[in-house]
């Protein structure tokens, strides 16, 4: 019996919640608005690259999220509404997926329909560049390279909006 159970969906799925809680309990703080801002070269869920010297000097949302995330579903369509919207403002944008692999992220971001640039934030990745506590996460840098937003948790439609006005 005690193999069955420990080999179940339900103790999987425990198992998994509780590591994802051990590892948001260890996670940093927010950013401070004001402080300087850089995020690593990663490569893109669509084979490209994310360089960050080509986003020196231009605005660039950092939005953490994965396909599991019940309040990232809600925000995502505001946030490919407003990088569709912004673009040719000059922003730059960096959607960073910690689903546990990265396939879920890439039939996610088809099926929505989503074109933001995305890549899988993997654990080594992670290590160098650690992700805020909360999910969401929403970080907007500004021209200077200093952070001008700084968001955990879900931003309603005009909340995201309002960033706009921050490019």
């Amino acid at each position: 019996m005690a193999t069955a159970l420990a080999a179940s969906p339900l103790v999987n799925t425990i198992a998994h919640a509780q590591s994802a809680a051990a590892l948001e309990a260890k996670a940093p703080p927010l950013p401070k608005l004001g402080s300087a801002f850089k995020v690593p070269r990663i490569t893109l869920l669509d084979g490209s690259v994310f360089d960050p010297a080509k986003a020196e000097g231009q605005p660039l949302l950092v939005y953490w999220w994965a396909s599991t995330c019940p309040f990232c579903a809600l925000q995502s369509p505001s946030m490919d509404k407003l990088w569709r919207s912004q673009k040719s403002r000059g922003l730059q944008m960096l959607a960073l997926s910690i689903d546990v692999k990265p396939e879920p992220a890439v039939a996610y971001l088809k099926a929505k329909g989503y074109s933001f640039p995305a890549a899988w934030a993997s654990p080594e990745w992670r290590s160098a560049f650690p992700k805020p506590q909360g999910l969401p996460v929403t970080l907007l840098r500004g021209r200077d390279g200093k952070l001008q937003l700084a968001e955990k948790g879900q931003l309603f439609a005009e909340d995201v909006d309002a960033i706009a006005g921050l490019i």
